[in-house]
């Protein structure tokens, strides 16, 4: 069994975490709650962790996968060079974002998934994982060998010779016989 790769684990925690801060956020700020200012703080720490949080990494091994239209969101993030590339940052972070969630009830779910994620996140990098950014690969074109140039002449299967299907010139020889009897009136 490989390595597991906790921070591909923590980017989809905190993506969710955010997206569940954002929504607490706005059912606190629409509602009018008491204290619907740290619901306009979910708001705003929901549409960070997002924006922060919707590129994937490239995985160490394997297929990087990456989120439609994340291209644009990569190179912001990947502007911020060591901040947003170092894992510790990212833990540290989070951990203190959510904590201002924690005084609202619509806000302490996306408070305590950002929590989790930040754990998962120091995981990570304790483990010495960092964000590398998915960029497009320039596609290199390959030389047409020489069994594209000639394609074969017999479709597959090509069994030998001998035990290919007799031809219908011997129409004798080409029938086959059937080992049981056959009757029209049974």
């Amino acid at each position: 069994m490989g390595k597991i790769e906790w921070a591909m684990w923590a980017n989809e925690q905190a993506l969710a975490a955010g997206l569940i801060l954002l929504t607490g956020g706005i059912v606190g700020v629409a509602g009018q709650f008491r204290g619907w200012q740290f619901a306009a703080y979910g708001v705003a720490a929901g549409v960070f962790v997002c924006l922060l949080e919707y590129p994937r990494g490239r995985r160490n091994k394997g297929t990087s996968v990456e989120r439609t239209g994340q291209y644009c969101f990569t190179v912001c993030v990947k502007s911020f060079g060591p901040l947003t590339r170092n894992y510790y940052v990212r833990a540290f972070l989070y951990a203190g974002v959510c904590v201002p969630g924690g005084f609202m009830l619509a806000t302490v779910l996306g408070c305590v998934c950002l929590g989790i994620a930040s754990l998962i996140y120091l995981g990570a990098a304790i483990r010495g994982e960092q964000w590398e950014p998915i960029l497009p690969r320039k596609e290199t074109r390959k030389p047409v060998g020489e069994s594209i140039k000639n394609p074969p002449q017999n479709p597959p299967p090509r069994p030998p010779a001998e035990m290919r299907r007799k031809r219908a010139e011997d129409l004798e020889g080409a029938a086959y016989v059937n080992p049981i009897s056959v009757t029209a009136n049974e």
